[in-house]
């Protein structure tokens, strides 16, 4: 049943790519879409068909603005560091564990985390996240996952989970 999904989704960003006029554009467009669903599949989501919730889509679109807003302020903290000599930098790599399970949801936090300036996901192990974070000014663990991680978590759980 996934692999049929697949070829469907895979069909349809075919059609809105290329808008086939002819059969044989079609018919190329139904052959290339077997063949990247066959090779590819592993590489969709478990349950493809939850991507058509419109719950997702609504969180989805709180999340955007709720990442810009945090891309803002880690920009704007970034800048002030760079321009305040005096200001400490203690760069260093902190473990992160997340609570996030689905392969999307961390692809999506750590892109997030990478995203937000100052901040560098560098390996994902599992359940867990090692960040280069610029400025590590505190050494506990559950404060650091809740100024990086824990801010994105919620919302991505309500759209991959």
């Amino acid at each position: 049943m996934r692999q049929i999904v697949c070829i469907f989704l895979t069909l349809i960003v075919w059609l809105l790519l290329t808008w086939p006029t002819t059969l044989a554009e079609l018919g190329i467009g139904l052959f290339l879409a077997i063949l990247v669903a066959t090779l590819l599949s592993e590489l969709y989501p478990e349950r493809p068909l939850a991507m058509f919730d419109p719950r997702r889509w609504l969180w989805g679109m709180v999340y955007l603005p709720y990442f810009f807003w945090h891309c803002i302020k880690a920009n704007l903290d970034v800048a002030y560091r760079v321009l305040h000599v005096d200001l400490p930098i203690r760069p260093g790599i902190v473990h992160v564990p997340t609570t996030l399970t689905s392969e999307w949801s961390k692809a999506f936090l750590a892109a997030s985390i990478t995203l937000t300036p100052g901040t560098l996901v560098v390996d994902i192990d599992g359940q867990d996240l090692y960040v280069h974070w610029i400025n590590v000014a505190d050494r506990d663990r559950e404060n650091q996952t809740r100024q990086i991680a824990a801010k994105f978590e919620g919302l991505l759980r309500r759209i991959f989970e």
